[in-house]
């Protein structure tokens, strides 16, 4: 289990949330994944763009029990996040920015949604 408390430059005053970073094709598939299925299960997503990451807002205390290979899950630490329509950190985008999605993802439907995206890559590379 990858689980930190850091002083990340997204987090803020705002919106009380846990943080899962996955590298930016596993989580282009996952929110594919999310999005076909229970859509209404994905909240906000960002893409850290010199990162290669992706990050996807869970509900405060996902981090202490998560465990994803590959991922890592960092608590806020009660500071919240901004949610604003606009980019919280220079060299990031939102790829499902929060006024149009639900306040956080299902870190359970997450964690599926990631399992899944990496057997469909491991597939894809194994094809080369």
């Amino acid at each position: 289990m990858e689980t930190s408390r850091r002083n990340d430059p997204l987090v803020s005053s705002g919106t009380a949330c846990d943080l899962v970073t996955v590298p930016t094709r596993q989580g282009l598939e996952a929110a594919d994944i999310l999005r076909r299925g229970a859509g209404d299960a994905m909240g906000p997503v960002l893409h850290y763009d010199g990162h290669g990451t992706l990050a996807f807002l869970v509900p405060p205390g996902t981090a202490a029990a998560w465990d994803v290979p590959g991922s890592t899950c960092t608590e806020t630490g009660g500071r919240g996040l901004r949610l604003a329509p606009e980019s919280p950190v220079e060299g990031s985008d939102w790829l499902l920015p929060p006024d149009e999605a639900d306040l956080a993802t299902d870190p359970a439907e997450l964690q599926k949604a990631l399992g899944e995206a990496a057997r469909l890559i491991e597939a894809a590379d194994s094809c080369r």
